[in-house]
């Protein structure tokens, strides 16, 4: 006979995603450049980021809440301000990595 189980609705099933995050910002992460995170969307991926990691907020977003302009954010291999939307359901194997764009002159 099978077990019946309880189950979350699919927005509430929380899916655990590989973090990458620059070595300069660490010291934001407990030493640690890559992780893995529990999420059910990329939106609570992305809140769930700075809730356990609080000190990234200030190195990823400004202080009105949006993306600071030198950092990217991609989900896969796609820069999350190139997204239609960012409730989209997380899957085994998602990656979410955060990359500090370098600009400078001569």
């Amino acid at each position: 006979m099978t077990e019946l189980r309880e189950t979350k609705p699919m927005s509430e099933q929380k899916t655990p995603i590989e973090v990458r995050v620059p070595a300069l910002l660490r010291d934001c992460t407990k030493q640690k450049t890559r992780f893995s995170l529990e999420a059910a969307t990329l939106t609570d991926a992305l809140t769930r980021l700075v809730q356990e990691y609080p000190l990234l907020r200030r190195h990823i977003y400004d202080e009105a809440g949006q993306l600071r302009q030198h950092v990217l954010i991609f989900y896969n291999d796609n820069n999350i301000k190139w997204l239609e939307r960012l409730d989209l359901p997380l899957q085994p194997g998602d990656r979410l990595s955060v990359v500090q764009a370098v600009s400078g002159g001569a």
